[in-house]
């Protein structure tokens, strides 16, 4: 049996269809899912904007216009709500440096302590430069670096020009180097 499209499946959930939202659901939980937990580096804050997330797009999907594809739309949900969630809990310890940049710091450390110490002192210095980066800047960085969207996804996301994100990508790069700098 073929498995029905995005589009099929939301035209059943209009016509009263609720097991149409369950497929929807199985289909993107685990991309709602990374997307919120690199955004808000946890399971269980990711859990909690998952369950939001689908809440929110069952009580609004029945308005959903098709402007653009309905993981787009989706996605754009989940950014705003990991966004509402971190402004509400004011977290700062946001991203995992290490599940960003594995190859970086990847060091043998096991048989060198200071090695491992001077590692995870790194580690705690980029993500306080992350979390410290303007917050359209932390958006497209997450977005393009962990997400590896394309400009033209994130673009329609964000609702920002291309040229735009480029420049914002670009500046999140540099404020990272430039925080490091000043602190080693």
């Amino acid at each position: 049996m073929l498995e029905k499209s995005d589009f099929e499946l939301i035209s059943e959930f209009k016509s009263g269809n609720s097991e149409a939202f369950n497929h929807l659901v199985r289909k993107y939980q685990k991309k709602v899912y990374w997307i919120a937990r690199k955004m808000l580096g946890n399971h269980d804050d990711a859990d909690d904007v998952v369950q939001d997330v689908f809440v929110k797009v069952y009580k609004s999907l029945k308005d959903f216009r098709s402007d653009s594809s309905f993981y787009t739309w989706l996605y754009r949900i989940t950014v705003n709500f990991s966004i509402s969630f971190i402004r509400r809990k004011k977290l700062f310890d946001l991203i995992k440096f290490d599940e960003a940049f594995p190859a970086t710091l990847k060091i043998n450390s096991d048989d060198n302590p200071l090695l491992n110490l001077e590692s995870k002192e790194m580690s705690t210095l980029i993500e306080k430069a992350i979390a410290n980066l303007p917050n359209k800047q932390k958006q497209v960085f997450i977005l393009r670096y962990y997400n590896e969207l394309p400009y033209e996804e994130i673009s329609k996301i964000l609702k920002t020009s291309v040229g735009g994100l480029k420049a914002n990508y670009f500046h999140a790069l540099k404020n990272i180097k430039k925080y490091l700098d000043n602190e080693l």
